[in-house]
């Protein structure tokens, strides 16, 4: 029996077959490190766990929910866009509360696409920016990642040789994978770049707090003139409040792709258990001494890594915003890939790391190396890895010659 329709628009996960070696050598008895997903390890605020056991079997809130969200929390998130980004939002009209920001993207792919509508990804980029398209029938051309003049370049190319024209463009800043982050004059060229081509702006804004130069906070690309004209920005509490698992987010921005959104959710969800949406009314309401608490944490993990990466011989650039490390793989060791050099740091040194190839082709010479572990544990990753690096002249000596699957 052959793979169903959109099945096979999908290839295999790659994370998958790194987690399954992961598994295997933790069910052996191994203290693996985890470095490889981004689910943060803190605790999420503890007046917004009050907030949620306080409203959990008060009257009604086992109920039906609405698949919007309920009015507090839109306003709650409208409130922060306007503190955050002075940028005023309608809280009927203008957000829409998610499922986390990732459901949100997958259908608005769902609300906007065609079959056989082209869409501009960046490449590398998080997997659902190019699967949520794939899986309604979309077909992806890749524009770079990084926020430089190249950038336009290469998305003026994609337009003009594109056919059918691209309908909609996708960015993330601070990124996820490379932790690259944009500026607010290149999202005016992005808006002026949507506008001349007529495209749809898609801005995956996630990590917005999670920065390390105080000084320069990432922006909002709805901070630009006209940009709610053509754009909606998706946005998440999940590394903000450390509320992965609560799955909150939302989309915000242009009234009449929102309502597109709504009304392709409506039919697919009554939103989120009630308790947790007032529970992340009361996170985006109250003290941000959790955010900054946050913030310093991941800062002192990515010091960390850094200096003790470094001594174990494998630099890492160091990221001013996320909660991840975009890190190229040692010379010796670049030619098998990122996903053989991936099982290899789980087999060889105990620690699991994100293959770049599972973010696009055009990260293959790169892994993800998330700051999900405290310094402790941190150091001792880099400890494993120099002892590995060490050895493998003697332990693989095939490495070298082994070549890239294609």
């Amino acid at each position: 029996m052959s793979d169903f329709y959109r099945i096979k628009r999908l290839p295999p996960y790659v994370f998958e077959q790194v987690n399954r070696i992961k598994a295997a050598a933790r069910a052996n008895g191994a203290d693996i490190i985890d470095l490889g997903m981004g689910n943060p390890d803190l605790q999420a605020p503890q007046h917004v766990i009050d907030k949620l056991v306080e409203t959990v079997g008060k009257p009604r809130t086992d109920r039906y929910s609405a698949s919007k969200g309920i009015g507090g929390l839109r306003r709650a998130q409208a409130g922060y866009y306007e503190r955050r980004f002075g940028v005023k939002l309608n809280p009927d009209t203008q957000v829409v509360a998610t499922l986390g920001s990732k459901e949100g993207f997958a259908n608005m792919a769902q609300a906007i696409t065609e079959p056989g509508d082209v869409i501009l990804v960046p490449n590398p980029s998080y997997p659902i920016h190019a699967f949520g398209f794939l899986m309604a029938g979309g077909v992806i051309r890749s524009v770079p990642a990084e926020p430089t003049p190249d950038f336009f370049i290469a998305a003026e190319r994609a337009v003009a040789h594109s056919i059918p024209k691209p309908v909609a463009l996708v960015v993330c800043y601070p990124s996820n994978p490379t932790a690259y982050v944009a500026s607010l004059d290149f999202y005016r060229d992005l808006v002026a770049f949507a506008k001349k081509h007529e495209l749809i702006l898609l801005s995956d804004l996630a990590y917005s707090e999670v920065y390390f130069d105080e000084a320069n906070p990432p922006p909002s690309i709805l901070q630009v003139p006209g940009a709610m004209d053509v754009a909606v920005e998706f946005t998440s509490m999940s590394k903000t409040f450390s509320m992965a698992g609560w799955r909150i987010g939302f989309a915000v921005g242009n009234e009449r792709l929102l309502a597109a959104l709504a009304r392709v959710k409506s039919y697919l969800d009554y939103g989120a258990f009630t308790p947790v949406q007032v529970a992340a009314t009361a996170a985006l309401n109250g003290p941000d001494d959790c955010i900054r608490e946050m913030r310093a944490t991941y800062k002192r993990r990515r010091d960390v890594m850094v200096d003790s990466f470094a001594k174990a011989g494998w630099d890492v650039p160091v990221p001013t915003a996320s909660m991840f490390a975009w890190v190229q793989i040692p010379e010796k060791f670049r030619p098998m890939g990122s996903l053989e050099f991936s099982k290899l740091l789980v087999e060889k040194a105990d620690v699991a790391v994100a293959p770049g190839i599972g973010f696009g082709e055009h990260g293959d010479d790169y892994v993800r190396i998330a700051l999900v572990e405290n310094e402790q544990r941190i150091r001792q990753a880099a400890r494993n890895i120099r002892k590995f690096f060490d050895s493998a002249d003697q332990t693989l000596h095939n490495v070298v010659p082994m070549v890239r699957r294609v």
